[in-house]
């Protein structure tokens, strides 16, 4: 007769040992993530990185090459001329676009490298690697544009004013976190170094924005602010908005291609770098086993 106690069976007589039975117990189901995926950290994926930037990226290179068209051809043949500067003044259409982009394509490299030195979220390296280059070539334009605007306005191409210098720094900025990323054998040392250096070259945006306020500067001041009316007539107003938008939209799209080709070349990079260890492993397995055949 056998009696049973908990789980574990028993007997009075001399018999073999019945072998304790543990119940099979489903493990138990991983709780969903409180995040959710939620947040900037779901694009972590490079994967679903590509599928989105995928689908934004035509509409962002439309919407800005139709925009800044129609921004150039509203300021530059509709929209009437300074009633001091004359037809001089149709270079901001192209200027002061440019220096907006410059300035925020700059906070963008700082917050991407904030992203990645405190986050460290996969993407935001390789997103400051890539802003930075386009957001140069928007300081460079803004550069050359004010030079030809400030020739026939101050009788020079270039002067010391606070507010040119305090933007050339800015280019010289870029420049030093783009090489700066390439400088190190060591991509993770670059991008720390570039992340650094952009977190460091941030306390330049004001000293640009307020540069007119603080010194007596050539620069004119500023003719857009949060929080008082434009000095600006509204007819040309609304292509300057116009063109900056353009900008902007084509600022995302250069960027997020620029991104995407960056996440391509990695993931072709590792996929090569795997097929070339796996081609190493094959003939050494295979020089074994003919060895261990010709022993016997």
């Amino acid at each position: 007769m056998l009696r049973t106690t908990g789980r574990r069976f028993k007997s009075a007589h001399p018999c073999p040992k019945l072998r304790d039975v543990e119940p099979a117990v489903a493990p138990p189901a991983a709780a969903p993530s409180a995040r959710g995926g939620r947040g900037v950290h779901r694009f972590a994926n490079p994967g679903r990185f590509l599928r989105f930037s995928g689908q934004v990226l035509p509409w962002l290179a439309a919407g800005g090459i139709v925009l800044t068209v129609v921004g150039l051809f509203w300021g530059a043949f509709v929209a009437p001329p300074d009633w001091q500067q004359g037809q001089a003044a149709r270079i901001m259409y192209v200027h002061v676009p440019a220096a907006w982009l410059a300035l925020s394509g700059y906070f963008a490299l700082a917050a991407a490298s904030a992203a990645a030195l405190v986050w460290r979220h996969p993407l935001a390296d390789l997103a400051a690697a890539e802003i930075g280059p386009v957001g140069a070539c928007f300081a460079a334009l803004c550069l050359v544009t004010g030079s030809l605007w400030g020739k026939p306005m101050w009788g020079a191409w270039w002067v010391w004013d606070a507010r040119l210098t305090s933007m050339l720094v800015l280019f010289f900025l870029y420049l030093g976190q783009i090489a700066l990323i390439r400088a190190f054998d060591e991509p993770a040392r670059g991008y720390r170094a570039g992340a650094i250096l952009a977190l460091i070259g941030i306390v330049d945006l004001p000293i640009i924005h307020f540069s007119v306020v603080w010194w007596n500067t050539l620069h004119q001041g500023n003719s857009l602010g949060l929080f008082s009316a434009p000095t600006i007539y509204i007819s040309m107003l609304w292509p300057l908005l116009v063109t900056a938008l353009g900008y902007s939209l084509g600022f995302a799209a250069i960027v997020l291609a620029r991104l995407r080709a960056a996440v391509l070349e990695r993931r072709i990079a590792a996929l090569l770098t795997a097929r070339a260890m796996g081609a190493e492993r094959r003939p050494a397995r295979g020089g074994t086993e003919a060895a261990g055949l010709g022993a016997g």
